[in-house]
């Protein structure tokens, strides 16, 4: 008898436990958004970073001989393996940019945020195994950025499956004019960054490879200090938006005047971080006395830039 109970219990119990499974498949299928502008922006991304890597794999000798780098420098092969090896890459960073922006508009800056960390880490446990376990050089390291980007991809378009529910593409619902008159600012601002970070390089290349190294070293400070202020910029940019659309402008304007006080606040201690920081701690990244010296020449500029 006690065995027939527990059989029944059991049998209920299991019931129950599968009822309650399928009652949160329908939910979590409820939850899901259906945008379907999402499909479109991720087929968009992927074609172009193909395009891309099709450019960049193409046209990497004469895309370095317009930089300035020249095969007398000693800078052409490894930077040609390297441009080679890290354009394989490119679907994955569109694609991330592309998620990491509807991430941004669902509110959700959370999951970009660890996905990044989670890929950096690898790309930092990588960088050494490739280039010294494995003596493959600078190629280790792009090969490592690359498994670390299409890492990131793939933790990003697994949360997002979960949250969006991804429709057949169909370009109607990408209103590309409508992205490019509300952006047209934005976009305008980072092909004048990107102009001149290239232009730049182009300059420090033709000085030859002691300035090269110095300015990129300079380059990734100036980079991580960007993207810690983005950080910020991403936060606010949902909240204006949510404000916006709900008309609530006295939010909006408080979010703004928020956002001022806290960028001047951030811009300062950048600058304070990088003046004390760089000038110390430079012998993390090169022991070469002619590569320090241009990085202290050009601690005032990277001052500068931080601040603004």
């Amino acid at each position: 008898m006690d065995e027939l109970i527990t059989h029944e219990e059991n049998n209920a119990t299991s019931g129950k436990s599968s009822f309650e499974i399928d009652s949160s498949e329908i939910n979590t299928e409820h939850k899901r958004k259906k945008i379907p502008s999402v499909s479109t922006a991720l087929l968009l991304g992927g074609v172009l970073g193909l395009v891309e890597t099709l450019l960049l794999v193409s046209c990497a000798k004469p895309i370095l001989d317009f930089m300035g780098v020249k095969a007398d420098t000693g800078m052409l092969n490894p930077a040609l393996q390297y441009l080679v090896l890290r354009s394989l890459g490119a679907p994955a960073v569109l694609l991330s940019l592309a998620m990491q922006g509807v991430f941004r508009g669902l509110k959700d800056t959370r999951t970009p945020l660890y996905a990044t960390v989670a890929g950096d880490a690898i790309n930092i446990v990588l960088d050494p195994i490739f280039m010294f376990v494995f003596h493959y050089g600078v190629s280790g390291a792009a090969v490592a950025h690359v498994i670390s980007q299409y890492f990131i991809a793939a933790i990003l378009l697994c949360r997002l499956r979960l949250q969006v529910e991804l429709l057949p593409p169909n370009l109607k619902h990408l209103p590309i004019g409508r992205f490019l008159k509300n952006g047209s600012l934005l976009l305008a601002r980072v092909i004048a960054a990107t102009c001149c970070v290239t232009l730049s390089a182009s300059m420090a290349a033709r000085l030859g490879s002691t300035q090269m190294a110095a300015f990129q070293i300079c380059l990734q400070i100036w980079l991580a200090s960007s993207l810690l202020a983005d950080g910020l910029a991403f936060a606010g940019q949902a909240i204006l938006a949510s404000a916006f659309a709900r008309k609530d402008h006295s939010k909006a304007k408080a979010t703004a005047s928020r956002l001022l006080q806290l960028g001047l606040i951030l811009g300062l201690l950048l600058g304070l971080l990088l003046g004390v920081g760089l000038h110390t701690g430079s012998r993390l990244f090169t022991e070469d006395q002619g590569v320090l010296h241009h990085i202290y020449v050009a601690i005032p500029v990277q001052l500068q830039y931080a601040e603004s």
